[in-house]
């Protein structure tokens, strides 16, 4: 049987990552794996020389970082019960791309991740960082769909 060591769980903090995580919090748990939790902050649009009124660009990213900070502590208190092998980070990029090196870097034996279940022209348009992560991930992948 194979032994899950390291476990990336990526989250945007929605309800789709939020069902996801049970999978990858259980699997951890099962196999006693260290849990990489990760979260993206999407690669800002650039706003500098456009008026955004009483907010400089670096602080409406400072502000972006806190909130996810914010986030992030309060997701690890709620979802996590008598479990301390984990480590939360939070970087900044373009999602799939963060997953992709974050996997490498810690050398992980399984990324999850949850699933919009997009469809139509918003798929098309849009795509999805599950769908890329699980096209050029040389890591066994586990997605998750909301029931």
């Amino acid at each position: 049987m194979k032994q899950f060591e390291k476990i990336l769980f990526a989250t945007d903090f929605s309800e789709n990552s939020e069902h996801a995580f049970d999978y990858a919090y259980a699997l951890a748990q099962k196999f006693g794996s260290q849990l990489i939790i990760l979260h993206v902050i999407n690669e800002p649009v650039d706003l500098r020389g456009f008026y955004v009124p009483h907010v400089s660009f670096e602080n409406l990213e400072k502000e972006i970082e806190e909130g996810a900070e914010k986030m992030m502590q309060k997701f690890c208190r709620t979802k996590i019960k008598d479990f301390s092998n984990y480590k939360a980070n939070i970087v900044t990029g373009i999602p799939y791309e963060e997953i992709l090196k974050k996997a490498d870097e810690e050398k992980v034996s399984l990324i999850v991740l949850g699933t919009q279940g997009r469809s139509g022209i918003d798929h098309l348009l849009f795509g999805s960082t599950a769908e890329r992560v699980v096209r050029k991930s040389a890591r066994p992948v586990m997605t998750v769909r909301l029931p």
